[in-house]
């Protein structure tokens, strides 16, 4: 039987698990991340951030609730900086973390929202086909697809519980977010997010439909953008790179006890 400590952390509602590993010596098998993010036989989250320490600094180890791995997480990024902060891994103010998509610039204040530079955008040429919407693709070093929307009326009555449709010839895993421009550099969206579903919120999401609503507006950069999604409200500003502003809240910690890949939630952990 193996003991790991966790922490329980979200941003606007997009949840996480986050393992401290400062020595990198957990294995983290799909298996066990799929039974961590179990919503009803493990602690339940949309993904796990193991916290790795590496080159005297700190890597984000970021896999989906399926288990795949993934390049970027925006509201992840943040609860990662908050934690180390809070922890006192790390002092207020800004640091920079490891990510798969390459370095990331993080601004945590000792309590409040937190900033993270997210990279610069990049647009694929093209329009793309999510069934009978098209859609703009977008990589904030994950690949999204934007699809615009008239009303909020079709956004509230959209059925993701199934993965939306993407057309052949896209690469595979694909994120998915519809969106409506709710007023003046204000949106509303929704995700289906590969790997976990829809979620109540994605940074990387709604940094993605930020750039493209301005893209095809041609205006509103270096402005400061608010989105809603189902979690909250997220800030994102694009000047030269993408910043996005949230909330990253730690709500618990605890013990797992594990066998291997399974947990066993309820042992005796004295």
């Amino acid at each position: 039987m193996t003991y790991l400590d966790f922490v329980k952390g979200h941003g606007t509602e997009n949840d996480f698990v986050l393992l401290p590993d400062p020595d990198d010596r957990l294995e983290l098998s799909a298996e066990l991340v799929r039974a961590i993010c179990d919503r009803r036989a493990g602690i339940g989250a949309d993904g796990v951030l193991r916290v790795v320490g590496i080159d005297g600094g700190w890597f984000m180890d970021y896999r989906n609730a399926d288990g795949s791995i993934a390049e970027m997480c925006g509201n992840g990024a943040r609860v990662f900086a908050r934690y180390l902060v809070d922890a006192g891994l790390a002092q207020a103010g800004e640091l920079v973390i490891g990510t798969r998509a390459g370095p990331r610039t993080v601004a945590v204040p000792a309590v409040g929202e937190v900033t993270v530079d997210m990279g610069r955008p990049e647009l694929l040429a093209g329009t793309h086909r999510i069934g009978r919407h098209a859609g703009v693709a977008v990589s904030m070093g994950n690949p999204h697809i934007v699809v615009t929307l008239g009303e909020e009326a079709a956004l509230a009555g959209l059925d993701l519980t199934a993965p939306p449709v993407v057309e052949p010839g896209l690469p595979a895993g694909q994120n998915v977010e519809f969106v409506v421009r709710t007023g003046h550099r204000a949106l509303s969206l929704r995700v289906h997010e590969r790997g976990v579903g829809e979620t109540r919120s994605c940074g990387t999401g709604v940094c993605a439909a930020a750039v493209a609503t301005i893209m095809a507006a041609g205006q509103g950069r270096d402005e400061d953008w608010s989105v809603r999604v189902p979690g909250g409200v997220l800030t994102v500003r694009w000047a030269d790179s993408v910043l996005l502003t949230g909330p990253a809240v730690l709500v618990a910690r605890g013990r797992l006890s594990t066998d291997g890949d399974r947990l066993l939630l309820g042992a005796d952990h004295a």
